[in-house]
């Protein structure tokens, strides 16, 4: 049987796998179990999806020892514009020159093999993938995971790191408000004849936003950005039916023409949209990390930075707790976890729904009222730095890993 760690972590995802080398860092030995295999999750072509990390996330990023490997592989997001149908009247959010960039572009390929390494190298993590989990049990004096292998996995406090759909937060019976916006992302990258010169762009249609994210040069020197195009449930097949000669019109016409002549660079993906916020955070020496615990609309592209929020928290209470000569898995300690984050996700998540639906009314007198508040917003620096602030993620009680 295998030794009795601190913390059993059940998903070895961006966000899982970010938490055990964190708290490695911190001193805390971890088994990580996930069912994908890395050697798949990791190839190319997997997922042609990028991810923004936030100021703060990179803090973070920084603190763990990942920087220096990932520096070299970011595009930074030296402003982001936001438009209403590319009529007049958009928002252009851009720090200040002695401020940092307003996040970084990573392809998750970069940021999932930077992490595997890095756990590869860390004695204080035991990483088994892949692996079925059969059976979970917690109890008074441990957490335990039973493989299908028949490999029993013990550890004082077991983590839900496995995404929306996690079967621990599900056996836990954990009430979940949750609700599908009836749309779907396609994701594609994109390479374009001229520079998008470090902007990413965040248009809104009717039938949902399209996002153009911008992300390093190719190899032979190609302009590039990653597309988020939102569609109706309902017309989702239907795009993803197209030739690519008839895709790239539809994004051409989308675009106005900004980039120049544009082309695919990889194939098209798509994934579901919608809310889902878990009532309660934590359980009998159990806790919820990431999207376990909440999945928002990529409107703002806060999901992930909220997930690293939860690991820098958590960490920083079971550091904490261990000062005051607490185990990992003490219930006062985990309540503490919780009362931290519940209300900043929950406050970071309605943002996102509400500025989704705002953006979804239809007509033109909707638009007109948008494009208005838009153009105030523009004329209005203290807004505008509200705004950025939040996008970067320096607002509110940060964990120390996350502030500097």
């Amino acid at each position: 049987m295998a030794e009795t760690r601190d913390l059993l972590i059940l998903g070895g995802g961006l966000v899982g796998m970010t938490l055990a080398l964190a708290a490695a860092r911190r001193g805390f030995s971890s088994h990580v179990i996930d069912r994908a295999d890395p050697a798949s999750v990791t190839a190319e072509g997997f997922d042609g999806r990028a991810t923004a990390i936030s100021t703060a996330s990179w803090n973070l990023f920084r603190n763990i020892g990942l920087a220096e490997t990932l520096e070299p592989h970011g595009c930074p997001i030296d402003s982001i514009a936001v438009s209403d149908q590319m009529k007049p009247g958009q928002i252009d959010f851009q720090p200040e020159p002695h401020e940092d960039s307003l996040g970084r572009m990573f392809a998750n390929r970069t940021l999932r093999v930077a992490l595997f390494e890095a756990a590869k190298a860390e004695p204080l993590i035991d990483w088994i993938a892949p692996a079925e989990i059969v059976t979970r049990e917690r109890d008074a004096f441990g957490a335990t995971a039973t493989l299908a292998d028949g490999r029993v996995l013990k550890g004082r406090l077991m983590i839900a790191a496995e995404g929306r759909g996690s079967p621990t937060r599900d056996e836990e019976g954990l009430n979940l408000a949750k609700w599908d916006y009836s749309h779907r992302a396609i994701i594609v990258g994109l390479d374009h004849e001229k520079p998008h010169e470090n902007v990413a762009w965040e248009i809104f249609y009717p039938d949902g936003p399209f996002a153009l994210l911008p992300v390093l040069d190719g190899p032979q020197g190609q302009h590039r950005s990653a597309l988020v195009w939102t569609v109706d449930e309902a017309d989702a097949a239907g795009v993803l039916k197209l030739s690519n000669r008839a895709f790239l019109a539809e994004v051409e016409k989308r675009m106005g023409g900004m980039f120049g002549a544009i082309s695919l660079n990889s194939k098209r993906s798509s994934y579901p949209l919608s809310f889902q916020h878990t009532s309660k955070l934590i359980g009998e020496r159990l806790a919820l990390v990431g999207d376990a615990a909440h999945g928002m609309h990529p409107i703002a592209g806060q999901g992930f930075n909220l997930g690293l929020r939860d690991v820098g928290a958590l960490v920083e209470v079971l550091t904490e707790g261990r000062r005051l000569g607490l185990d990992p898995g003490d219930a006062g300690m985990l309540k503490k976890y919780e009362e931290w984050r519940a209300l900043d996700a929950l406050m970071v998540m309605s943002a996102t729904d509400g500025l989704t639906r705002l953006f979804g009314l239809p007509g033109k007198a909707a638009s007109a009222i948008r494009r208005f508040g838009m153009a105030g917003v523009q004329r209005t620096g203290w807004l505008k730095d509200f705004f950025m602030n939040e996008a970067r993620g320096v607002t509110g009680e940060r964990p120390e890993l996350l502030r500097h």
